[in-house]
């Protein structure tokens, strides 16, 4: 007994020093069988007052292994679980036009409304030419399409701000669209002529207010996507509605394809309420409808220098793409003795290059800034006139081509912002108006101006005097604009009206 009550007390001893976090392997099971060794912890902590426990039986230890399996399968599972949890591309395509709704919407607006433009120009060349209307009154037609734009773009801007771009834009669309499709009823080439002018006193209805609209809105889609307005309706206007026309009037006639004009117009009335209903409407009550709100308009072209270099830089730039897509095309058979095709693509690859410079130099324009932007057209446009005005080769036409639709799409979206930053500060309906007649009175000196002076001097030697007063011109415009003086790469929105 004494040896038994000895040994006991040491192995209490024994049992007080062992660290209480040890690990003993199992012992016998209870039906007296060996069972494999098994880490059993028995206490927390070195120190912990909690007594060992007893070793646990076999389901106890089956017990423990569904719960070791159950605590690793939510990191087994983690990875499928991230993998769930990322956005699907639906989702993604989803957010996207969540994000982005008003700009595609924009854009199919501008687009179906270039579209109507290009069908409408080519149809009525094609049908003046069918009614046999002699030269003159071919480019009397041809001028009557810009009168009203001349005559109206200013009222339509103090209408604007009067009533708002949605009563406007709906009653042009509508009006016009009527006057396309009764324009077929009497085929005579002077009711041709009248029914044009008439039309063109409606369209600066349609897109001065839409242009109001677009610059409100770059407070929001931001000023990287300036040039998506004009890049759409280029794209519509000067290259998918020239080749619907002549397949339409093949197909349709001219009475069929004048029906499907003035139908593409009340498509744009549709879906003018997805654009229109994000505009914003002035706080401060509109102008008074007077003709002296005309009057001061066009004053403030010389009360306010930033607006006068930002109009001028706009005329050169307009007179400069006009009398390249005018007169290319015979500089390019009669001096470079290229064919139809090869002198046709010439404006091609001009036009691709200034839609695409439209449409993704945004960004860069807002990263670097506008007075780097001028700067940069103030070397590329003049560069690539030398060049057209030097060259008798196709490489170097093609050349200068490229260059000049880049740097007159960087000198576009300059424009185009700072031109919404100047609406925001002195009236988005009157710039817009402004801007409307700046820009057509630039493309027809261009082309008239030009056709005029290029006869005596010659038409490619016109791109050499271009290219200079293009860049005096734009170098005036800088100075006297204090605001574009002032690099601007901050992409903060305008203050609101």
């Amino acid at each position: 007994m004494r040896e038994r009550t000895g040994l006991a007390r040491r192995e209490g001893r024994f049992r007080a020093r062992r660290p209480r976090c040890a690990v003993e392997p199992a012992r016998r099971s209870g039906g007296g069988l060996l069972v494999p060794e098994q880490p059993i912890i028995t206490g927390c902590c070195q120190g912990s007052s909690v007594p060992p426990e007893a070793p646990p039986s076999r389901e106890g230890r089956r017990g423990m292994g569904v719960a070791a399996r159950g605590a690793l399968r939510p990191a087994r599972e983690a990875p499928a679980r991230q993998a769930r949890s990322e956005p699907a591309p639906e989702v993604q395509l989803r957010s996207f036009i969540d994000k982005n709704r008003f700009l595609l919407v924009f854009a199919a607006l501008s687009s179906v409304m270039g579209i109507s433009v290009g069908v409408a120009k080519v149809t009525t060349t094609l049908y003046a030419m069918e009614l046999g209307a002699n030269e003159a009154l071919l480019g009397l037609i041809a001028g009557s399409q810009s009168i009203g734009v001349l005559l109206m773009s200013i009222p339509i801007g103090l209408l604007v701000d009067h009533f708002g771009p949605s009563r406007l834009f709906v009653l042009g669309s509508l009006v016009a669209g009527a006057l396309y499709i009764a324009l077929p009823a009497v085929p005579s080439p002077v009711f041709l002529l009248i029914f044009t002018t008439a039309i063109s006193f409606f369209m600066p209805m349609r897109f001065v207010s839409l242009s109001t609209v677009f610059m409100q809105q770059l407070e929001t889609v931001g000023e990287g996507k300036a040039g998506w307005y004009r890049a759409t309706h280029m794209i519509g206007m000067f290259l998918l509605g020239p080749m619907l026309a002549a397949g339409l009037t093949r197909a349709m006639g001219f009475a069929g394809t004048y029906q499907l004009i003035g139908l593409s117009f009340l498509v744009t009335v549709l879906m003018s309420p997805l654009v229109f209903g994000r505009y914003a409407a002035r706080s401060a009550p509109g102008r008074a409808l007077r003709l002296s709100g005309v009057r001061s308009d066009l004053a403030l072209l010389a009360r306010d220098m930033e607006l006068r270099g930002v109009c001028l830089i706009e005329f050169a730039a307009q007179s400069v793409n006009s009398f390249f897509m005018f007169f290319i095309i015979p500089i390019g058979v009669t001096v470079a003795h290229l064919t139809a095709a090869d002198a046709s693509g010439l404006l091609a690859w001009q036009g691709v290059t200034y839609i695409f410079a439209l449409f993704s130099l945004g960004g860069l324009v807002g990263r670097v800034g506008h007075e780097r932007v001028y700067l940069a057209s103030l070397v590329l446009v003049p560069s690539a006139l030398l060049l057209l005005g030097l060259s008798r080769d196709l490489a170097p036409l093609r050349a200068g081509g490229l260059i000049l639709g880049l740097g007159l799409g960087l000198l576009q979206i300059a424009n185009l912002t700072r031109i919404a930053r100047i609406g925001a500060r002195v009236g988005r309906g009157k710039v817009a108006g402004l801007h409307a007649l700046v820009g057509p009175s630039g493309g027809l000196f261009g082309s008239t101006v030009g056709g005029l002076v290029g006869r005596t001097l010659g038409l490619q030697a016109m791109f050499l005097l271009l290219s200079v007063l293009f860049g005096a011109l734009l170098a005036m415009a800088r100075r006297t604009s204090g605001a574009v003086a002032v690099p601007s790469t901050s992409t903060e929105p305008a203050a609101a009206e």
